[in-house]
């Protein structure tokens, strides 16, 4: 069987879930803990971040790396496309929502966890400990700050990362008006780039990530709240309904209007 190392709320983790289940390619997840986790996936694949995906004795990493691989390993459900104008438009919308969705939203989603102690306990997995939770939970929000500022993530490009991400969601909405899918009639690994790497928007309303399930339809009201983006969220979820395996075991309670993370 497929192994998927990862992380449960990595975006590139998620892009990856979405692949797999496309393709109806049975997998065991190994979550990877930041950190100490991380030091044992380097030791065995010399790789730190996550995804990587094993396959026999191999060692894939990167999630567009892996889409690639599979896609030649398992040709049944394609994800890019032969015609040569689509493949080029699939591949790249992929890079493109690689290095804008993916890291604005992350920085979106951090100015949000600095300030809400309670949603970042929400935000571990179930499986966290208990005593690790109650340890993030109590973090100081001027602590978080100050380690944002040392990556980067100052206000101002918290506030920069917002705005592109507006356009991105303008964007995609566009794109998305008059067909199905992101290139035409079937989707591509642009859908699927697209669709996994927008989770720290807005959460899934279904039982697909292993969160709490009041965080499931919660996103970042500037973002999700937006009726102008409201489409965009509405063909992800559908996507989602479409392609993504629900976690074992959830049985899917009626759906109630989404709530919101809120950010300054």
């Amino acid at each position: 069987m497929l192994e998927l190392y990862q992380w449960e709320l990595s975006q590139y983790s998620e892009k990856v879930r979405l692949i797999l289940d496309y393709k109806g390619l049975e997998y065991r997840k190994i979550e990877v803990t930041p950190g100490i986790g991380q030091v044992e996936l380097f030791r065995l694949t010399g790789q730190q971040q996550v995804p990587v995906l094993k396959d026999g004795s191999k060692y894939i990493a990167d999630s567009t790396a892996i889409a690639k691989y599979l896609d030649v390993e398992y040709p049944e459900r394609p994800l890019i496309p032969t015609d040569a104008k689509q493949r080029g438009l699939t591949l790249l919308i992929e890079e493109w929502a690689d290095e804008s969705i993916g890291t604005k939203g992350r920085k979106a989603l951090f100015s949000a966890i600095s300030q809400d102690s309670n949603l970042r306990k929400s935000l571990l997995p179930t499986s966290t400990p208990d005593i690790l939770k109650n340890l993030l939970e109590g973090v100081p929000s001027d602590l978080l700050t100050v380690l944002g500022l040392g990556v980067g993530y100052s206000p101002d490009v918290i506030k920069s990362a917002i705005a592109d991400l507006k356009q991105d969601l303008e964007a995609l909405t566009l794109l998305l008006a008059d067909s199905p899918y992101l290139t035409g009639d079937e989707p591509t690994l642009a859908d699927f780039a697209v669709a996994g790497l927008s989770i720290l928007l807005k959460f899934p309303e279904g039982p697909y990530l292993d969160l709490p399930p009041a965080i499931r339809g919660k996103g970042l009201p500037i973002l999700a709240e937006n009726p102008d983006y409201e489409p965009f969220f509405t063909w992800r979820d559908r996507l989602y309904a479409q392609f993504r395996k629900p976690l074992p075991g959830i049985v899917t309670p009626g759906i109630d209007a989404p709530t919101s993370i809120t950010i300054e």
